[in-house]
């Protein structure tokens, strides 16, 4: 660093130690009236121990979401709002194209009575509806867990099979292929449908699709945002007679476009297996 160098970072260092200063003079004038601001600790993907998570670079893991310790996730998959993937004691795999849907919770266990090493296994283009429970579980490619539904240790979930929302599934249950099981405890309660098996893998597809559009969202920088939000204001729909009375013609600017992935009708469909 040379000598402006050391003068720029010597100023820049007396204005941040001026405002630091400032701010703790205005605290204790505003007394017991001050609100202390507390510095989030929160971090979306974090080791422990020697354990890394390891992420394709283009899962989308949401700013809110936490990924901890030994857990691998496929290429398209999507981690959601509030969603924690605790991979300490064991660990946890994600296949591809699955979605972990907001406020889910995936855990695992280091052995159960039997002494059975449980990890938490998650196949390919897997949904995780909202606020689901996995403990130390198997969902294998293609299957649909409801929200709200809690999966205990040693539970199967096989391919093309759906667990019910709300629903409890003991340990060590099996869900045989093309099944949906319902209800606490969670039972058999009929064949999945071929519109059913359809709905899971086009549900994984709409999430792929959805994901990449939160992931541009959130990359965003603040002057974008700034941007965007002038835009909308300046464009916003009118009544087509009141334009036309003023003979205005709104176009929408490209930032504004929504990608034809997650507008109605314009989705890829899923292929079928």
């Amino acid at each position: 660093m040379g000598t402006l160098g050391r003068a720029i970072y010597t100023v820049g260092k007396w204005i941040r130690g001026t405002g630091q200063a400032m701010d703790r003079l205005g605290s204790t004038i505003q007394g017991g009236l001050r609100v202390e601001e507390q510095l989030s600790r929160h971090r979306t993907i974090m080791n422990i121990f020697e354990k890394e998570p390891r992420i394709h670079k283009d899962v989308f893991v949401a700013p809110s979401a936490a990924v901890i310790g030994d857990v691998e996730i496929g290429h398209g998959s999507s981690i959601w709002y509030g969603s924690i993937l605790r991979g300490d004691v064991n660990s946890i795999h994600i296949g591809s194209g699955t979605n972990i849907q907001d406020n889910s919770l995936v855990h695992v266990s280091k052995a159960n009575i039997s002494g059975k090493v449980l990890p938490t296994i998650i196949g390919n283009n897997v949904t995780i509806g909202h606020s689901a429970v996995l403990h130390a579980c198997t969902v294998e490619d293609e299957a649909f867990v409801g929200m709200g539904a809690t999966l205990l240790d040693g539970v199967v979930v096989e391919k093309h099979s759906m667990v019910g929302a709300g629903s409890l599934v003991k340990q060590n249950t099996r869900i045989p292929s093309g099944e949906v099981w319902v209800g606490n405890p969670a039972k058999f309660l009929r064949k999945l449908t071929e519109e059913e098996m359809a709905f899971i893998a086009q549900s994984a597809t709409n999430y792929i699709n959805l994901a990449q559009v939160h992931a541009a969202e959130n990359a965003k920088t603040f002057d974008e945002i700034e941007l965007e939000k002038m835009l909308r204001k300046k464009f916003a729909h009118k009544d087509e007679e009141y334009d036309s009375m003023l003979g205005v013609v709104r176009e929408i600017p490209p930032e504004l476009i929504l990608p034809d992935n997650i507008l109605p009708n314009k989705a890829p469909k899923a292929v079928a297996h």
